[in-house]
């Protein structure tokens, strides 16, 4: 068992691995994103962009690797993290919509509605791009203004999880 607390309890070894894990995936996830976010959004991506994907396949990779790249943090971040964040705190866990109103009221998270709203752009960003150009522009850029919040709410679980001896 590992001595760090857990409302007065010794957390489960697995756990913290687990924790520890996810960490170091998290902080690959972000800097490959920010790799990629640098590459598709270094112009403005604008409609006529996502027209000539089709055409431009170094542009089509880019946008494919942003696309998936920002997909996986966002999965990762929300659907494994944080549940596994709040079981380390002794918090228990439920639907995604709860355990986002729980981060929000642990102050890790700035809005749970924001959350929605990015987890809404990535499915536009993946599932609507093939019929419109003007979709997909407006996700993609969507998704960039997104992108630090994204970040921010994956580091503000693992500093939290720090502070608290729950990570090493």
């Amino acid at each position: 068992m590992n001595d760090s607390p857990m409302n007065g309890r010794p957390m489960n070894d697995n756990l913290a691995e687990r924790l520890c894990f996810l960490k170091r995936v998290v902080e690959r996830e972000i800097h490959h994103l920010r790799y990629s976010s640098d590459s598709v959004f270094a112009t403005p991506f604008t409609e006529e962009h996502a027209a000539r994907l089709g055409e431009d396949e170094a542009l089509a990779e880019k946008v494919e690797a942003y696309t998936s790249r920002f997909y996986r943090l966002q999965d990762t971040t929300g659907d494994k993290l944080l549940p596994l964040w709040l079981r380390a705190l002794g918090e228990k866990t439920g639907a995604v919509a709860d355990n986002l109103d729980r981060a929000e009221k642990l102050s890790v998270l700035d809005s749970a509605d924001k959350w929605l709203e990015i987890r809404q752009t990535r499915n536009q960003m993946i599932h609507e791009y093939i019929e419109s150009p003007q979709v997909l522009a407006d996700a993609l850029n969507t998704a960039h203004d997104y992108q630090e919040a994204l970040m921010a709410f994956a580091h503000a679980m693992l500093s939290d999880a720090k502070r608290r001896n729950l990570l090493e």
